[in-house]
Order: C-alpha cells, then structure tokens, then sequence
C-alpha cells in the first residue's frame, strides 16, 4: 500500500520578505553610524544610506502587516518571518520618529548663546569647519528670538569667583567630558584679555561634531561665562545645542561650589615615638 504525502504548508513570501528586508535595513543602518562617526565618508553620503535604511525598514514594516492577512485567513506559515520583520522595522524607526516629534515642537535653530547681543565667536573652530557646513557666524536676532522663546532659561552665568577661577572650572569640565579642545587661552589682567576654550563635541550615536565655545570676561563681583554650541551640519538641532549648553552651565558651577582638596598635614609625632628615635643607633 503506498504512502500518502502531505504536502507542506506554503510560507508567505511577503513575510519572508520582511524579514529580508528588515535584516538588510538593520545591517545597511549599523554600516552608516559606523561610517558617520568614524568620519570615513562625507556626510551627506552616510546620511543618504541612513535615511535609505530607514525607508527599508518602513517597507519591512508595512509588508509584514501585508503577510498578516493571508497568514491569518488562510493558515500559511510565515508568522515568525512577519514578526521578525515587524519588531526590527519597528525598533529603526521608532528613535526617528520620536526625534520627529522633537522637531515639531522645538525651533528649526542649531545655534544656541548666552548672548545673543554679542555672542562667543568661533575663531581656531572656523579655520577646522568644512566648507559646507553652517557658516560660523550666529544667525541673528531672527535666531535669538526663538532661542529666547524655546529656552528661555539659557542665560549668561555669573559667578563671584574670580576669572582665572571661572577659566579653571570651565576647562575642567570640558576636559573632563573629552571633548576636543581646540583653543585655550586663560583671561589676563594686565593687559586685559577675556578667557576663551574652544571646543568640538560629539552627539551620542552618530557622533555628529558640534563645536562649544565658552568666554570668560571679569565682572563688578566676580566673572561672567557666556557660552555658545552650534551645530555643523542640518537646520534644527533638536534641542540638542540648548541641553549642552544648559548642562555645562550646571557643571561648571558645580565645580565652582566643590571645596578645594586640602592638602595633607604631617602627623604629629607622638612623644613616645620622640624618643624612641632619639635613642635609635644609627647605621
């Protein structure tokens, strides 16, 4: 008597093709964050292959709800194909779009001041920006109201602590979040000659540089800091120029407030130990 074959359950190809294209989306973004922070390419290119990543993975997204209709009314295998292509489509592109978000509520500005008026200038920076990055020069009142309208706590620091301490406190803590710093020149008296550190950040993942500039002038009791971050490349920095500059202000008045170390006494010598050594032979 001769076996009957059973023959096996088709898999949906537009599951299988989620996946694929999931996979290739998660790989093809990996390759661009490496290729963006390690500054192999120009940006725009590396840009170019993230933005395609991530449209890959949209389309990973939308075939695996395509997969789902005839996997569930026709019971065709593929539902880890879909499922597989669904999670990793929808774990690329959830950070862009909460960075979406971001932008839609923040000002479209990538250059944030404490002083608008006459804002920190870039100078060994603007011989290092490429040439189609964002001009060096601060945009203007046009920039500074949506500045003053978006983060209206980002204002110049003035501290009593002299200039010279001021200096120290900011190029401490710019050292010490291993930025690059490009310009350092610590305020004079005699001549008159404010402070300045000019620095180049980089983001969190991609690694963008965005360049910090910090100036150091004396004041009636004591100094002021003004700060200045902006971005190198794009037209919104999605509050990224504002949180540094906030968060640097903080830090440096932290480091102003911490006491200074104190310097270790001798012991005092117990007499007991006093003559003991007295009465020690020497050799």
């Amino acid at each position: 008597m001769a076996r009957r074959r059973l023959a096996a359950e088709p898999t949906s190809r537009l599951a299988i093709w989620a996946r694929r294209l999931a996979l290739f989306s998660l790989a093809a973004t990996l390759v661009a964050v490496v290729i963006v922070r390690s500054g192999a390419l120009d940006i725009v290119p590396a840009l170019s292959t993230l933005a395609g990543a991530l449209v890959l993975a949209v389309v990973a997204i939308l075939l695996a709800f395509a997969a789902g209709i005839p996997i569930w009314r026709e019971g065709i295998r593929g539902i880890g194909e879909a499922v597989t292509g669904l999670i990793v489509g929808v774990a690329l592109i959830a950070y862009p779009l909460y960075l979406g978000v971001k932008a839609y509520r923040l000002p479209a500005i990538y250059d944030v001041t404490t002083d608008p008026i006459d804002p920190p200038r870039f100078e060994a920076i603007a011989r290092l920006r490429p040439r189609d990055a964002n001009p060096v020069n601060y945009a203007g009142l046009y920039a500074a109201e949506l500045q003053r309208e978006a983060y209206a706590d980002i204002e110049p620091d003035v501290t009593e602590a002299s200039p010279q301490d001021a200096y120290d406190a900011a190029l401490k803590v710019v050292t010490k979040r291993k930025w690059r710093v490009v310009d350092a020149r610590p305020p004079q008296a005699a001549p008159p000659r404010e402070g300045l550190i000019e620095a180049i950040a980089r983001t969190p993942i991609l690694g963008f540089r965005d360049d910090v500039v910090v100036r150091v002038r004396a004041a009636p009791e004591g100094a002021r800091i003004d700060i200045r971050s902006a971005s190198r490349y794009g037209r919104h920095d999605l509050g990224a120029n504002a949180a540094r500059v906030r968060s640097l202000i903080d830090d440096i008045d932290d480091a102003l407030a911490a006491p200074a170390p104190d310097k270790k006494q001798p012991e005092a010598v117990k007499p007991a130990q006093a003559a003991g050594r007295g009465n020690s032979v020497k050799r």
